[in-house]
């Protein structure tokens, strides 16, 4: 048993911009990454499936290209994260995430059998290269295509389709793995709607620009102190955050007995929780014998 000093940890982030084509996500992506970078884009490389677009943007600097040609598999995006963690890149751009969504929904229609049951062969797929993104010692910034969504609202005893917003063309639930989302409109105002960082949430809509990664710097090297990030774990109630908060604070490997500890605490108290588990004078009742 040993007393030691709180220690700081540099955070990573993690973000995403969601848009609709010409909305803008991969130069305000770029302009992120050049604060992130503090103006050296000769540090950023972007994964481009979008058909050579990240060479649009040269002007602005050496940044660095690595294009992936179909099928996009989460294989080879995984793979070209890879690559440039090893060539030392400190911002990565996925350009774009919707790609390989749009892969797995296509390969997924093409199985034989039980559509329902073919889904769980599917997600170990996505989750490998989303745990990837979450899990890099760099940052990274993924960019996700928008559609326009619909529910289908009963109208004179008909069901028909009504228009309710843009939803990104991913998972449900992906924007929520990641720290930071920007919602970029056609005219290029951004707004966040998720925002652990607290800087941009409940902010006016504003235009990206350099100052934009700066801020974003600054919060990532302010750092969380062990202790800061053992108070999260034990407020945690459930597995699922518990399980977000880990890819957070992955890097973190002093923790890795804390997180453990506070699974098998959860895990308990949902037992405790369950009637099943209920017995009477020591004999469990839930069951017939």
């Amino acid at each position: 048993m040993q007393l030691r000093k709180s220690e700081r940890k540099l955070a990573k982030i993690k973000m995403a911009l969601q848009g609709s084509a010409g909305s803008g996500k991969t130069y305000s992506s770029l302009l992120i990454a050049k604060g992130l970078t503090n103006d050296n884009l000769s540090k950023v490389a972007i994964i481009d499936t979008e058909n050579g677009s990240a060479d649009l943007y040269a002007h602005l600097g050496g940044y660095n290209v690595l294009s992936l040609q179909p099928p996009f598999t989460p294989e080879k995006y995984v793979e070209a994260i890879e690559v440039c963690e090893k060539a030392n890149i400190e911002v990565i751009i996925i350009d774009s995430m919707s790609h390989c969504w749009e892969y797995l929904l296509d390969f997924h229609s093409k199985m034989a059998g039980n559509s329902f049951t073919n889904w769980a062969k599917i997600k170990p797929l996505e989750k490998v290269f989303l745990n990837k993104i979450l899990q890099s010692p760099i940052h990274i910034i993924a960019t996700m295509r928008t559609k326009q969504d619909y529910v289908l609202q009963q109208k004179d005893g008909k069901y028909v389709p009504e228009k309710v917003g843009l939803k990104s063309i991913s998972r449900d639930g992906t924007d929520y793995e990641f720290t930071l989302v920007f919602d970029v409109d056609i005219k290029h105002f951004a707004s966040s709607s998720k925002d652990r960082t607290g800087l941009f949430m409940g902010k006016p809509e504003f235009i990206i620009n350099g100052s934009t990664g700066r801020k974003i710097l600054d919060w990532c090297n302010n750092g969380t102190s062990l202790d800061e990030v053992r108070e999260l774990i034990t407020a945690c109630n459930d597995i699922e955050a518990l399980r977000q908060l880990y890819n957070q604070y992955y890097s973190m490997k002093d923790l890795d007995e804390d997180f453990k500890l506070q699974k098998e605490t959860i895990q308990s108290k949902k037992q405790l929780l369950n009637p099943q588990n209920i017995s009477s004078n020591g004999v469990n009742t839930s069951h017939p014998q």
